[in-house]
């Protein structure tokens, strides 16, 4: 690959592509420009560091989640929003697991602000919105979901589920329908009828 037409959009994806086939801890400038075929010192007018490269490649990744995301959910509601909610996170997972690690980086607070994250966010809570859910129960179901999801995808990944017969397919329809249960059957605590709750004096935001 030559170095005519090279830009920051163009080294980002092409991290993303090389996060998905070596693994995102091992995406360095230095290993990009020898994608590229470049001396590394090419690179560095257009990404400031590895570091840089990679929130740039995790930027990319939770934009690109969170389009599908978006698409996959689009006209649907309670079970079925879940549903296709989980299930776009877990194929992009497996389509792109070196970009879906890319999405998991910590991210400094005023870069996570301005990032499709604050969408995956938004979208969690729209399900959850189905489900009658106020705070703080809708704060935790959203917890709840992301460690649910994030921890069956990352077992599948790493082969955990090899070497049982059942197929994961089948655990993952149990865990969706569960899910669905158990958040139509929680209880939301609110103030009784023709009561309104007292104001919060502390100043906090969260």
């Amino acid at each position: 690959m030559g170095r005519v037409g090279l830009t920051p959009e163009r080294l980002t994806r092409a991290g993303a592509e090389l996060a998905d086939e070596v693994g995102f801890d091992q995406v360095t400038v230095s290993a990009l420009a020898r994608r590229f075929d470049v001396k590394v010192a090419s690179l560095y007018s257009h990404v400031k560091s590895s570091q840089d490269l990679k929130t740039r490649i995790a930027l990319f990744a939770l934009e690109e989640l969170a389009d599908r995301v978006a698409d996959a959910v689009a006209g649907r509601a309670g079970k079925d929003a879940l549903a296709a909610f989980a299930d776009a996170y877990r194929d992009y997972a497996r389509e792109h697991p070196g970009r879906y690690d890319a999405a998991r980086l910590r991210l400094d607070p005023e870069t996570a602000a301005a990032s499709a994250g604050v969408r995956h966010a938004q979208m969690a809570r729209a399900i959850l919105r189905a489900y009658d859910m106020a705070e703080p129960d809708q704060t935790h179901a959203v917890r709840m979901l992301g460690s649910v999801f994030h921890g069956y995808v990352s077992l599948e990944l790493a082969g955990g589920f090899a070497h049982t017969a059942v197929d994961p397919q089948e655990s993952w329809s149990w865990i969706v329908d569960s899910l669905d249960a158990l958040l139509r059957n929680r209880t939301t605590h609110r103030p009784s009828d023709g009561a309104r709750p007292a104001p919060d004096r502390s100043g906090s935001t969260g």
